[in-house]
């Protein structure tokens, strides 16, 4: 047993962060049992191009070997091995700066929209601290992204999924603009690719290597946002695939299909995840994938297949995939085209699956990340299966059996 210790949800907005200097120092503390085995500490950091200096550390009292940068300047987690002889019960402190002069060197995750962080900042390399006016506007109150995994203790089980207020009148605000096929009675299968024939048609794949401002986890601002290619502030919106299966998912709950978001990886720690969906086929008794980017459902002897067989069917997954209409939108994108040949036919994307277990995005929207795939996955609320927490997951709290993810809804 091991179990990840934090005090954060990984709600980070990648372009409000904290930078590092030799003057300009980050402060976490963690409150930790005692422990006989050496911790793993994940940092969610990124590093400037150009060979930018290591990242310094100091536990408690003692500093530890400094961080290299990784190849790529993005958010990313970086693990780092800490002896038990330098941690002890009660407060841990974990000291972050780097050798430049300037902020040029190394940002560090932060979530904002804490009362109280036990996460702090210092102008004046360490000698003074505060635990507001953080972030390198000095504008945020939050918690930097930084946890450890420890021998003892026990991770929480995973949570319930949580659906969406059948009651909530933006639902019904939805039916306005679906399309009809999606609102008349009919065979699901025709009414999901209704669906998703339209919502991948509906706008261009921008993700955060083509644009900064992330649009919300709001189905009607998505399309909105989407097909006017201007968002917040005049800007040109980030809306990608993980915006495709919410307002998927989001439309479904409008029309009384269960349906949630599913996560997906290829490598731990990378940037070849794709967020897709799944339905709730009760003729087949389970969750159906549906890819409402690619609008693509993958088959085989004439049965739709769920995320489980599609990873055991391998890396070649041409033959199973039947396209929609929406393919030939999105395929007029190259960077779209590219990602079908190089990812998604050869099965990259899903040798790692996770759902997020809700699906209140119109109830709640405070609930939602404000960032999720312009960096590293870092939210908690990910459910990742058993298998992966040592596949290099271990940043994450929540992990379910093959029971917890094949479960129908409990509506």
């Amino acid at each position: 047993m091991s179990k990840l210790y934090l005090s954060e949800q990984g709600h980070v907005i990648p372009t409000l962060c904290e930078e590092l200097t030799t003057y300009r120092r980050a402060r976490k503390v963690l409150h930790l049992p005692a422990t006989a085995a050496p911790g793993i500490l994940y940092i969610l950091a990124r590093p400037y191009a150009n060979s930018a200096p290591p990242l310094r550390l100091r536990v408690n009292d003692a500093e530890v070997a400094a961080i290299p940068p990784g190849p790529w300047p993005a958010y990313a987690w970086y693990e780092v091995s800490i002896p038990a002889s330098l941690l002890r019960p009660g407060a841990n402190l974990f000291d972050f700066w780097t050798d430049s002069t300037a902020m040029n060197a190394w940002a560090l995750a932060i979530e904002d929209g804490h009362a109280q962080p036990e996460s702090f900042i210092s102008d004046d390399g360490g000698q003074t601290w505060r635990n507001e006016k953080m972030g390198y506007l000095n504008v945020l109150r939050g918690e930097y992204v930084v946890r450890i995994r420890l021998a003892e203790g026990q991770d929480p089980a995973p949570p319930a999924m949580v659906w969406e207020d059948p009651a909530n009148p933006r639902l019904e605000s939805l039916h306005r603009i679906m399309p009809v096929q999606a609102l008349e009675p009919a065979p699901l299968l025709k009414r999901v690719r209704a669906l998703t024939s339209w919502i991948s048609s509906s706008w261009e794949h921008t993700d955060s290597l083509r644009a900064s401002q992330y649009a919300p986890w709001d189905a009607e601002t998505i399309l909105a946002w989407g097909q006017a290619r201007v968002g917040h502030n005049g800007r040109l919106p980030i809306v990608m695939c993980v915006h495709y299966a919410v307002t998927f998912v989001t439309c479904c709950q409008a029309i009384g299909i269960p349906a949630r978001c599913a996560v997906m990886m290829g490598t731990p720690n990378g940037s070849d995840g794709h967020f897709v969906a799944e339905v709730w086929f009760e003729e087949y008794g389970k969750w159906v994938m549906v890819d409402p980017n690619l609008d693509a459902i993958l088959w085989k002897d004439g049965v739709p297949l769920s995320v489980t067989e599609i990873q055991e069917a391998g890396s070649d997954l041409g033959n199973l995939v039947e396209w929609g209409p929406g393919t030939e939108y999105q395929r007029q994108y190259a960077h779209i085209r590219e990602f079908i040949e190089n990812n998604f036919l050869r099965g990259v994307f899903i040798r790692h699956r996770s759902i997020w277990p809700r699906t209140d995005f119109l109830s709640h929207p405070e609930c939602s990340p404000p960032g999720h795939g312009s960096l590293a996955y870092c939210e908690t609320n990910l459910v990742w299966e058993t298998r992966d927490l040592e596949r290099g997951f271990a940043m994450f709290p929540y992990f379910g059996d093959p029971a917890y993810f094949d479960a129908p809804p409990q509506l």
